[in-house]
């Protein structure tokens, strides 16, 4: 039988063994802290892919609205200066989303293209402009030179 002072010795040793048997090895990762890492990376993508498509959607509405916008005061332009007699050509906007539904702020009948014009007493003087949602994905804007107003089909 051993006395506990050489089982405190024997144990000292495995100890000092061990320890440097961990500090040869590599210092590379284990197969639990790559699944970790792994899982927190999937976790996040699950939270950015919907944040993005959405974003994605805006900017399409946003690029959208802003061609229709220009298309019109286009037609504006032409239509104040229209001389009589010549004839004012339509102006063709295609659709950077063509998706049914589309729109964001749950509107889908119409797009808002301008606000009514306002005096200075808040009385409305102008129309609003709106474009209906075009479900080919394409708008023609034309300047109507009998009623002297501009169109959006």
């Amino acid at each position: 039988m051993r006395t506990l002072v050489a089982q405190k010795w024997d144990m000292k040793d495995y100890l000092e063994k061990r320890r440097e048997e961990l500090s040869k090895r590599d210092g590379g990762f284990t197969l639990m802290e790559m699944l970790i890492v792994v899982a927190i990376i999937a976790v996040l993508i699950a939270i950015a892919i919907p944040v993005f498509t959405s974003q994605l959607e805006k900017s399409r509405e946003a690029t959208d609205k802003a061609n229709l916008r220009s298309a019109y005061a286009e037609q504006m332009a032409a239509l104040v200066s229209w001389d009589g007699k010549s004839e004012l050509a339509p102006v063709k906007v295609k659709a950077q989303q063509a998706q049914a539904n589309w729109q964001s702020d749950g509107d889908a009948a119409s797009i808002k293209i301008a606000d009514g014009i306002t005096d200075a007493k808040g009385n409305a003087s102008g129309v609003d402009v709106t474009a209906k949602v075009s479900p080919d994905g394409e708008w023609q804007v034309k300047a109507d030179t009998t009623n002297m107003k501009i169109t959006i089909e």
